[in-house]
């Protein structure tokens, strides 16, 4: 019999103890990173013509060891694939060919492999389940005793998955996620030299998604707007139904977290009672975990000025991130990590009554001006513009007067930040617009 190695790739110690008592004369090798530099270490210690190297990670429990080439056949590497991975971890190596090409710098240089149809599986590799809405940081916190560890979490993450990665090299391993909103991966331990806030930090990332994570739940806020029922039963219509909602809770902040206490979900989707959503808005849509936790905007379409951009748009909020944001500046949503997705998600109907309408326009150019004034963007100062002198349709007058009151009010109180932040409430807006316009 030709001698035998098993390289042994850690985590799988009960596989090892099963391949050494039905091979009583296998020599267990530790796994150097690569297939190569392990191979070259295997051939340097045995004394066969041929030797046998395969791998702790698989189940050879099938496996025929009796195998002998062909005489033609004889000066190949002969390699059996490990499940779909055609590059696997079986190897008959003729030793006097393989000492003449051990210099080559991968192991895909060899020159004449035999690549058999019939290989093995891979048995299933270390699984940390999780439930956190961070994985950066849960793949950060984790130990990699193997060249890869599974990283699952939800209703898919017992489901078998054919993974089919390729271990020859341990450089270019590719991350691979399983799943639309990234939940479910497969992570090679080269990750975490590279991990910094994100694992998009690593740069070898293969998405397959073979399933689909749970739907983020639907919460609906309202707070006496004219049209909340309408644009309610509409929404509705529209998502099947699964809409949560939230009512008439005094205060911004305080509604926000509400919906969070509310929702089932790490993430989810806000509707505003101003928004008629979009009738192809994709609700199946997933915050990406390969990211920290951030909120996520979409934008909406302003029907008075004609602007699009995250202003009254759908929000995917996260959940612990609103429900921990007991500081914030002049808009909740900016004052925690954030990211915008340009997707029209909805007709913005704010233009239902005059006062709704001014304390909209006042709200946004108090914004729009103060990012102005202190990042200088020359989106917001266009943006601002379009407020200012742009508006037609119902309203269309409170609009621009709402844009240009808080030009003025900014101005007044020159942009003191603590003035500023007045008008974060709603009744404070209300009291505004009341002694402003003697209503």
């Amino acid at each position: 019999m030709f001698d035998i190695f098993i390289m042994d790739m850690g985590s799988h110690d009960a596989n090892v103890q099963l391949l050494k008592d039905r091979l009583p004369h296998a020599v267990v090798m530790r796994y150097y990173n690569n297939h190569l530099d392990t191979i070259r270490r295997c051939v340097t210690k045995t004394k066969t013509q041929f030797v046998w190297v395969i791998s702790s990670c698989c189940d050879y429990s099938s496996f025929d060891f009796d195998y002998r080439p062909a005489p033609w056949e004889s000066f190949q590497l002969h390699c059996w694939p490990s499940g779909n991975q055609k590059f696997g971890d079986t190897f008959l190596i003729n030793v006097e060919e393989f000492r003449k090409q051990q210099s080559i710098e991968l192991l895909e240089w060899y020159k004449d492999v035999n690549w058999h149809a019939d290989g093995v599986e891979r048995l299933t590799w270390p699984t940390v389940y999780y439930d956190s809405d961070n994985l950066p940081e849960v793949v950060t916190s984790s130990r990699f005793d193997s060249p890869y560890v599974w990283f699952k979490r939800g209703p898919n993450a017992d489901k078998h998955i054919s993974e089919g990665v390729c271990l020859w090299t341990e450089k270019q391993r590719n991350l691979v996620t399983f799943s639309n909103g990234n939940q479910l991966i497969l992570v090679p331990k080269d990750v975490k030299s590279y991990l910094k806030t994100q694992l998009y930090d690593y740069p070898y990332i293969d998405k397959q998604q073979q399933f689909n994570d749970v739907n983020l739940d639907i919460i609906y806020i309202s707070n006496g707007e004219p049209d909340a029922e309408q644009w309610f039963d509409h929404l509705q219509s529209i998502c099947n139904g699964r809409a949560k909602r939230v009512q008439n809770v005094n205060g911004r902040t305080q509604a926000y977290q509400e919906a969070a206490k509310l929702s089932e979900t790490d993430w989810f989707f806000t509707v505003f009672a101003k928004l008629e959503v979009l009738p192809e808005f994709d609700w199946s849509w997933q915050p990406d975990y390969l990211q920290e936790p951030k909120h996520y905007i979409f934008h909406s379409r302003n029907p008075v000025n004609g602007l699009e951009y995250g202003h009254m748009g759908i929000i995917a909020y996260n959940k612990r991130l609103v429900l921990d944001t007991h500081t914030f500046g002049l808009d909740f949503t900016l004052s925690k990590a954030h990211a915008v997705v340009p997707k029209i998600s909805a007709v913005a109907h704010y233009n239902t009554t005059p006062e709704l309408t001014w304390r909209t326009a006042f709200r946004e150019v108090i914004k729009l001006k103060d990012d102005v004034e202190k990042t200088g963007s020359v989106e917001s100062t266009y943006r601002m513009d379009i407020w200012l002198t742009q508006a037609e349709g119902n309203c269309a007058e409170s609009s621009l007067r709402g844009a240009r009151d808080a030009l003025e009010y900014y101005e007044l109180v020159k942009g003191d930040y603590t003035e500023l932040m007045r008008s974060y409430e709603w009744a404070w807006l209300q009291d505004y617009y009341a002694k402003k316009y003697s209503v």
